[in-house]
């Protein structure tokens, strides 16, 4: 089992992962601002920060396997995750990903569609930089799962679809992943890596 730091453990995304990683055994640097919902957790080590900070995110990544990151992309530069986890060490970087740089069937990018919300587009612009700043990285192993367009609460089914660069949609015209099998696969490749230093996405 691994020993793994989640940035953003509070989080919608990143309380899944949590949850996931514990199910299977990991143990877990909780990385939060506010991590008081996590003391005492067996098996999880808090960490309260801002990621912001270079020097207290470098110390808390310190010494683990991995990093998964599920830390918004607006509030914080690509740099801000990249190079602390660097500087630790760590060998893998493992990013929660946005929609809007997939690919459509039309070849256009999800957020460059007419109806794409204007509320998502600081977000989803953000995420397309962070997403090119991992491509230019030389040396860290990084993957980048992108969810399908609507990332919702619901039920752990066990099931899911991967794809690589292009938006799924199902049969019925959705596009959707609950956290918790979203947070299966991101854990999936964490167990059995298949696509290091590649985007890939996921979907029923």
């Amino acid at each position: 089992m691994s020993k793994i730091a989640i940035v953003g453990a509070t989080g919608r995304a990143g309380s899944q992962l949590l949850e996931e990683a514990l199910r299977r055994g990991h143990s877990v640097v909780a990385i939060a601002r506010d991590p008081a919902p996590l003391q005492g957790r067996e098996g999880v080590t808090v960490k309260a920060l801002d990621a912001k900070d270079s020097a207290a995110l470098q110390a808390a990544v310190a010494g683990v396997d991995a990093v998964l990151s599920a830390a918004h992309f607006s509030t914080l530069a690509p740099q801000a995750i990249i190079e602390p986890v660097k500087r630790a060490g760590v060998k893998r970087l493992l990013v929660v990903g946005g929609a809007g740089s997939l690919l459509l069937p039309s070849g256009h990018r999800v957020i460059d569609s007419p109806d794409f919300p204007e509320a998502y587009k600081a977000e989803a612009s953000a995420g397309v930089k962070f997403l090119e700043a991992l491509r230019q990285e030389p040396t860290l192993d990084w993957t980048f799962l992108s969810p399908s367009a609507e990332f919702v609460e619901g039920e752990r089914s066990g099931r899911y679809t991967l794809g690589k660069d292009h938006l799924l949609i199902g049969a019925d015209g959705k596009s959707w992943i609950t956290f918790a099998d979203y947070a299966i696969a991101m854990l999936d490749e964490l167990e059995k890596p298949a696509h290091s230093r590649a985007r890939f996405t996921v979907g029923y």
